[in-house]
C-alpha cells in the first residue's frame, strides 16, 4: 500500500508575533486531500533562541502510514538548519501522540494537571473567607487590559516570580520581562477581543507589586476564563497571598461576569504549592499532558 502521504508542502504563518515565528507543513495525499499538518514555532527573545515547540496532527484514518513521520523529519530538519538545539512537543496522557513521541527519540520532561473550577459550584463562602483574611503589610489592586503606569515596573519586576516554578527537566530557557514586553501581552489578549484581568499584592512597604495572578476572559464574556499566571515573589512566600489573590479573583469574575461557566488552568504535577492552593479553591482535574523534548 503506498504511503497516505504523497507529498508535503511548506508554508509560512502570516501571524508572527513579536518574538515568535512559524513555519507549517501540510500533508496531502495522491488526490491531494488533507491528511496530516505540522506547525514549527521558533522563539526569538534572549534566552530562548534555542527552542522551537512542535505540533503534529494526522487525521486518524491516516495514522500508522508514516504521515507524522514524515512530518516530523520536515520539522526537526528545519530547527537544525535554523540552529535550535531543543524541541518541545505535548501530547495528552496514555495518547497516541504520547507513543509516537516516546518512539522516536523525544524523552518525556514535564506532566501538567489540567484543572476547572465549574462557577456554580464554587464554595462561595469558603471563598470569601479565603478573600477575607487579613494579610498585614499587603494591600489588593486590580486592572483590566494593560497595567497601570505607576505599576508597570514593578509588576515587570514580579514577573521574575515564576522563573523558578518547577518545571523539571523541560528546557523552556529564561526570558527577561520588561514593561514592554508586559504590555505587548496585554495588547495581544486585547487584539484577539478577549480581555486580561490582572489581581496583584502590593507591598505597602514601598508601594510594589510583590505577587500576582491573571485570568483571561473571552471575548463574548461566556464560557470558560483561562488563568495565565500566577507568581508570589520569593521573599513574600509562604504568606497565603496566592490564595488570596485567586479567592478574590474567583468572587470578581462571578460578579463581573455571570455567563462564565467555568474557570481553567495547568499546573506542573511537581509544582505541590500552586497544586494545593487550586484544590483549596475547589478546582477539579480534567485531564493530564506531557511535555516531551527532543534534543538535537
Amino acid at each position: 500500500m503506498p504511503p497516505a502521504a504523497q507529498h508535503l508542502t511548506q508554508l509560512d504563518d502570516p501571524h508572527a508575533t513579536e518574538g515568535t515565528r512559524r513555519l507549517a507543513w501540510l500533508a496531502q495525499d495522491a488526490e491531494g486531500g488533507p491528511v496530516g499538518s505540522a506547525f514549527l514555532r521558533f522563539f526569538d527573545r534572549d534566552g530562548q533562541r534555542h527552542l522551537a515547540e512542535l505540533v503534529i496532527r494526522v487525521h486518524p484514518a491516516e495514522r500508522r502510514a508514516g504521515v507524522g513521520s514524515r512530518l516530523l523529519a520536515a520539522a526537526v530538519e528545519a530547527a537544525r538548519a535554523d540552529g535550535r538545539s531543543t524541541v518541545l512537543a505535548s501530547a495528552d496522557g496514555d495518547s497516541p501522540g504520547e507513543l509516537f513521541l516516546a518512539a522516536r527519540e523525544f524523552r518525556r520532561v514535564l506532566r501538567l494537571t489540567y484543572t476547572r473550577l465549574t462557577l456554580a459550584d464554587a464554595d462561595v463562602d469558603a471563598l470569601t473567607a479565603t478573600a477575607g483574611r487579613p494579610h498585614p503589610g499587603y494591600r489588593l489592586t486590580e486592572w483590566d487590559g494593560t497595567v497601570p503606569d505607576e505599576l508597570a515596573a514593578s509588576f515587570a519586576l514580579s514577573r521574575g516570580a515564576m522563573d523558578d516554578m518547577p518545571m523539571d527537566d523541560a528546557d523552556y530557557g529564561k526570558v527577561a520581562w520588561d514593561v514592554d514586553r508586559v504590555r505587548a501581552v496585554a495588547e495581544a489578549v486585547a487584539r484577539r477581543g478577549d480581555l486580561l484581568h490582572t489581581l496583584a499584592v502590593i507591598d505597602e512597604s514601598d508601594g510594589a507589586v510583590c505577587a500576582f495572578t491573571e485570568l483571561v476572559v473571552p471575548g463574548g464574556r461566556e464560557g470558560d476564563g483561562e488563568h495565565y499566571g500566577t507568581g508570589v515573589l520569593p521573599p513574600h512566600r509562604g504568606r497565603g497571598l496566592a490564595g488570596w489573590m485567586k479567592a478574590t479573583q474567583i468572587l470578581r469574575v462571578r460578579d463581573r461576569h455571570p455567563r462564565l461557566t467555568g474557570l481553567v488552568t495547568d499546573t506542573a504535577d511537581s509544582n505541590k504549592a500552586m497544586r494545593a492552593v487550586n484544590d483549596a479553591l475547589g478546582y477539579v482535574p480534567t485531564h493530564r499532558s506531557c511535555e516531551y523534548q527532543l534534543d538535537l
